[in-house]
C-alpha cells in the first residue's frame, strides 16, 4: 500500500505500492484521458520518467468500451504504459458544460460527447466500470460544487460525496485495486475538516483533495488544502487533484501532499510555454529563431539532447504537430525531474531550502507572498 519514509518540514517522501509496481512519492501524473494525451502518449510518458498516469473511466467506458479494454487485459496493457494507471470517476466533468448534466442523489449524470446520450454514474456503476477497466487505483465518485457555490450548496455536495464514498467502498471487490476517496467542502475550513475526518474514518487506500484548480483564487485553494491534510491519515497517500502548476505543486508538497495530476504542463506546452528552473518562457518569441541551445540548459530530456530552440520554434511557426509533441515531452520530463528533486530534498531533510531556491528561480527572485508560508 503506502509507506511513509521521511518528512522535511511538512513535505513527505514515501512509496505507494500498486499491482503495477512501486511509485515513489511525491509524484506527478500526466493526464491520459483516453489512454493517451493530445499528441503525446505512453512512450513519451515512460521516456519522461512518469511512473503513473490518470485516465478517465467514464470516457473509456464509452470508447473503446469496457468490453474492449477488459478483453485486452485492462487499461494498462491496452495502452502499453507499464506503470500504474489511475482512473477517475468522471465527477470532475461536472466542470464541463459539454459533459455535465446534473448531480442527483443517485449519482452524477454525464452526457456522451459522441452521441449525446446521458449516463448516470452511480457509485455501484462507477466501481464496476473501474474494476473491469483494471486500473491500479480507482477514485470514488464525488459531487464537486462550483467555485462560486454557496455554503448550502457545498454542504449538499458534501453529503452526496460522503454517501457515495460509503457506497463505492461497499461495492468495491477488487482487493488488488487501490480505492481513493475524495475530500470536498469547497473553501470552507470547517466543512473541509468535517469531510477529511469523516472519510479518514472509512479507511480508504488513499485520499484525494477535490474541488480545487477549478477557477478559484489561489488563497482559496490553499485554504482547502490546509483545512484537509492535517486531518487525513499519516500512513495514506494524499492526492491534490487537478493541480499541475510547478510552483503550486511545490507549495502543496510543503503542505503534505503526495501526488498530483493535471493537463497544465502539456496544455501549456501546446501553446508554446516551456518550463525551466529559471521560469517559463514562450518559445514563439523572435529571439529564439537562431538559438542553437536546448529548451533548457542542463535538462536531461531527449528533446533537449536532440533539438535546438531554433528548430523547435520553427516547428511552432509552421504549426507542426511534432513540435507540440516535443514541447510536451520536455515539460513532462521537467515535472518528473521536479518530483525527483523534491524527493531527494525531503530525504536529505533540506526541503524548505529547496522550496525557496526553486521559487526564487521560477519567479525571478521575487517570490509572491502566497508561496512564502
Amino acid at each position: 500500500m503506502f509507506s511513509l519514509e521521511e518528512v522535511s518540514g511538512g513535505a513527505r517522501a514515501g512509496v505507494l505500492r500498486t499491482r503495477a509496481g512501486e511509485v515513489a512519492t511525491p509524484f506527478f501524473m500526466p493526464v491520459a484521458t483516453f489512454g493517451t494525451g493530445k499528441g503525446v502518449g505512453p512512450q513519451d510518458y515512460r521516456a519522461a520518467g512518469a511512473r503513473a498516469v490518470m485516465c478517465n473511466a467514464f470516457l473509456l467506458s464509452l470508447r473503446p468500451g469496457i468490453e474492449v479494454v477488459e478483453g485486452l487485459g485492462g487499461v494498462g496493457r491496452f495502452m502499453g504504459f507499464g506503470g500504474a494507471v489511475f482512473t477517475d470517476s468522471g465527477g470532475f466533468q461536472a466542470g464541463s458544460d459539454e459533459l455535465f448534466v446534473k448531480a442527483s442523489r443517485r449519482g452524477v449524470h454525464l452526457r456522451s460527447p459522441f452521441d449525446g446520450s446521458v449516463t448516470v454514474m452511480t457509485p455501484q456503476r462507477l466501481v464496476e466500470v473501474q474494476e473491469r477497466l483494471g486500473s491500479d487505483a480507482a477514485m470514488v465518485i464525488d459531487d464537486m460544487a462550483p467555485a462560486d457555490a454557496s455554503r448550502e450548496e457545498y454542504l449538499r455536495s458534501l453529503r452526496n460525496t460522503h454517501r457515495w464514498a460509503r457506497e463505492c467502498k461497499d461495492a468495491h471487490g477488487d482487493k488488488k485495486q487501490l480505492l481513493f476517496c475524495i475530500v470536498q467542502g469547497g473553501y470552507d475550513a470547517s466543512l473541509r475538516r468535517e469531510s477529511a475526518e469523516y472519510l479518514a474514518g472509512l479507511d480508504f487506500d488513499g485520499y484525494g483533495i477535490g474541488g480545487c484548480a477549478i477557477g478559484e483564487p489561489k488563497p482559496d485553494m490553499y485554504r482547502a488544502v490546509r483545512s484537509s491534510t492535517p486531518f487525513l491519515p499519516d500512513d495514506k497517500p494524499r492526492y491534490l487533484m487537478g493541480v499541475g502548476s510547478p510552483p503550486d505543486v511545490v507549495q502543496a508538497v510543503s503542505l503534505g501532499v503526495d501526488c498530483f495530476d493535471s493537463v497544465f504542463p502539456t496544455r501549456n506546452a501546446r501553446h508554446n510555454m516551456v518550463f525551466t528552473r529559471k521560469g517559463p518562457y514562450q518559445l514563439e518569441k523572435a529571439r529564439f529563431a537562431r538559438d542553437s541551445g536546448p529548451l533548457e540548459e542542463g535538462c536531461d530530456c531527449w528533446v533537449c539532447r536532440s533539438h535546438s530552440r531554433a528548430y523547435l520554434r520553427h516547428l511552432s511557426s509552421v504549426d507542426e504537430a511534432e513540435g507540440k509533441r516535443l514541447r510536451q515531452a520536455h515539460n513532462l520530463r521537467f515535472m518528473a525531474r521536479l518530483m525527483e528533486d523534491m524527493r531527494a530534498a525531503i530525504k536529505e531533510d533540506s526541503f524548505p531550502s529547496f522550496k525557496e531556491s526553486f521559487l526564487e528561480g521560477w519567479f525571478g527572485g521575487r517570490i509572491p507572498k502566497l508561496y512564502k508560508s
